[in-house]
């Protein structure tokens, strides 16, 4: 189609000006091609570095079933995942997920993708829409690492209280527990851990917003090596009558009573392929 008030000898020329500037690496109005592509090819291979150096420190770190990492391979890990970004793991705030402002009623569904798996360690990442929730669950045997990459969300998390360390009768099927966390977290953030007996191995996520969070799980949940997956309900400390009433409120909200349950049935889970930056095993 002819431009209003162009010349076909202006369009020539015009094109072969552009064609020129194609040649030297410039678009029509002046800006490097070049360049554009160098800074294209070198945020992908930064992103692409990024996820590659956490699975490099995770192969050393993870050294199978009964074994926890050292503290020194403790922080390691944990400064990688606080320098990690939404972009090492293929993410943007542009995506559509993070964009949805569905209000539809009943239990939203969750999402997530397997990055990496194998007998010492699993990387994977769980995207919850708003109001989601991961329901109270624990990590037998297992130490993990959680980054939230995007948006917000409140966490939850208890610890066992063993019987012999106190004098409270715990009623089966309750058992006591200490909270060791019950904030809002909204990200950038610190990276969360916990270990097989401390740390908050026992906790729940609720989505504020819509959001996404990376598990680094050494080892991994093995139905195999009984390492499966328990759920919980908990309840207030003053939910037993006749717990013990010597304690202070800010003591008593720092306890509560866990329930084994059932995985709830209204948990929704969709697997994806991970389409973020691959992984080179070396």
């Amino acid at each position: 189609m002819k431009v209003e008030g162009s010349t076909g000898g202006e369009e020539g020329a015009t094109r072969k000006v552009q064609k020129r500037e194609l040649r030297n690496g410039e678009s029509h109005n002046g800006v490097k091609l070049r360049e554009k592509r160098r800074t294209r090819r070198r945020v992908q291979a930064d992103s692409s570095a990024g996820i590659q150096r956490l699975f490099m420190a995770c192969k050393k770190v993870f050294k199978g079933p009964g074994t926890v990492p050292e503290p020194a391979e403790v922080d390691m890990l944990q400064h990688l995942l606080d320098k990690m970004r939404p972009e090492d793991v293929g993410l943007s705030t542009d995506l559509l997920f993070f964009k949805s402002k569905s209000s539809s009623k009943g239990t939203p569904r969750i999402t997530y993708t397997t990055i990496y798996k194998c007998n010492n360690f699993s990387m994977v990442m769980f995207f919850l829409p708003p109001r989601a929730v991961i329901p109270l669950h624990n990590h037998p045997g297992m130490t993990v690492f959680s980054k939230l990459l995007l948006g917000s969300m409140h966490i939850k998390s208890y610890d066992w209280i063993e019987p012999t360390s106190n004098g409270l009768t715990q009623p089966d099927p309750l058992r006591l527990a200490k909270k060791v966390e019950d904030s809002d977290f909204t990200a950038p953030c610190d990276t969360s851990i916990l270990y097989p007996t401390t740390g908050g191995n026992m906790h729940t996520f609720t989505a504020i917003t819509a959001c996404a969070v990376l598990d680094v799980l050494g080892p991994p949940y093995s139905i195999e090596e009984d390492r499966d997956c328990t759920y919980y309900q908990d309840f207030p400390y003053l939910h037993v009558p006749h717990g013990e009433t010597d304690l202070t409120a800010e003591q008593r909200d720092k306890l509560g009573w866990l329930q084994e349950i059932e995985m709830p049935k209204d948990l929704k889970m969709d697997g994806i392929e991970y389409l973020g930056p691959p992984i080179i095993e070396t």
